[in-house]
């Protein structure tokens, strides 16, 4: 009895760990035959989406300058999936690329994970993934969006169910006809999960508490505790700081486990020598 046992415990860790997980919209060996060159976009932040934040143009700031330290991160991150012949970051504003490239935004509401989708001009795409020379490109987008949420205090004795204002990051894999290659959050999952990247919002409980009243206003977080969090870096096990922010790196390492191929081989090169794209490693 107990070598059946085991023999149906070991089969059921190979299902589980040695099926390969396609996390894309297409077939594997599609995504292999098409996507060689992966440019990466430089991360955008959506100004004009659901951002309720009192101080909104300095918020924009803020993140666009955290973006552009962190980002190359993100890049080596998805080089050390070995998934791409090259992975590539372009060099361009991410405002104003934003601009020339988005149709629309779509506030989603999809097994049950609030997120903002992104719909994308296809002529602009062609012509900008022709410019580098890139076989597909990841637009990564931080974006406001209210949702409710049930928040506890730090005691978890207190807790305030209400809408709560958030920033977000969704990414998706383009090619050169508007095509969505990979997208996050990904749906492809056994199991769900996706987690915002910031909340701008907190019920003040301590108010509420000493005017001995059951609704906590809900409050802005201030502009230097926001930039406190963007700064946090991750620790290791030592408790020593790294040079990874922990509230990037986190959103980071999912995109990246998501976005690995399960393959034997890395890819092979494309068939005409491509020059890449601007390579942009350093923050600005």
């Amino acid at each position: 009895m107990k070598r059946i046992s085991l023999i149906v415990c070991l089969m059921l860790l190979l299902l589980f760990t040695g099926c390969a997980t396609n996390y894309y919209n297409l077939p594997a060996e599609q995504v292999v035959e098409r996507v060689k060159v992966l440019g990466v976009a430089p991360i955008i932040v959506d100004g004009d989406s659901d951002i309720r934040f009192p101080q909104k143009e300095e918020l924009v700031t803020l993140l666009t300058n955290a973006n552009r330290i962190n980002e190359r991160h993100l890049l080596r991150l998805l080089k050390n999936t070995d998934s791409f012949y090259a992975v590539t970051m372009t060099d361009a504003d991410p405002r104003a690329l934003f601009a020339s490239l988005v149709q629309r935004r779509e506030r989603r509401d999809d097994a049950a994970i609030q997120y903002n989708k992104y719909f994308w001009k296809a002529d602009a795409l062609q012509d900008y993934l022709k410019k580098n020379n890139l076989d597909a490109l990841l637009l990564v987008v931080i974006s406001g969006i209210t949702r409710a949420e049930k928040i506890y205090g730090t005691a978890m004795l207190d807790s305030f169910e209400t809408d709560y204002n958030y920033l977000s990051m969704t990414a998706q894999m383009v090619d050169d006809k508007g095509v969505v290659i990979w997208e996050y959050p990904n749906f492809r999952q056994r199991s769900l999960s996706y987690v915002p990247l910031l909340n701008l919002q907190y019920p003040d409980f301590e108010y509420a508490k000493a005017n001995m009243s059951s609704m906590a206003p809900v409050r802005f977080k201030t502009i230097e505790g926001i930039k406190r969090a963007l700064d946090r870096r991750r620790l290791d096990f030592l408790r020593r700081e790294t040079g990874d922010v922990d509230i990037y790196l986190t959103q980071f390492e999912e995109i990246a486990s998501l976005i690995k191929l399960d393959r034997t081989s890395k890819p092979l090169p494309p068939t005409a020598p491509a020059q890449q794209a601007p390579v942009r490693e350093q923050p600005r």
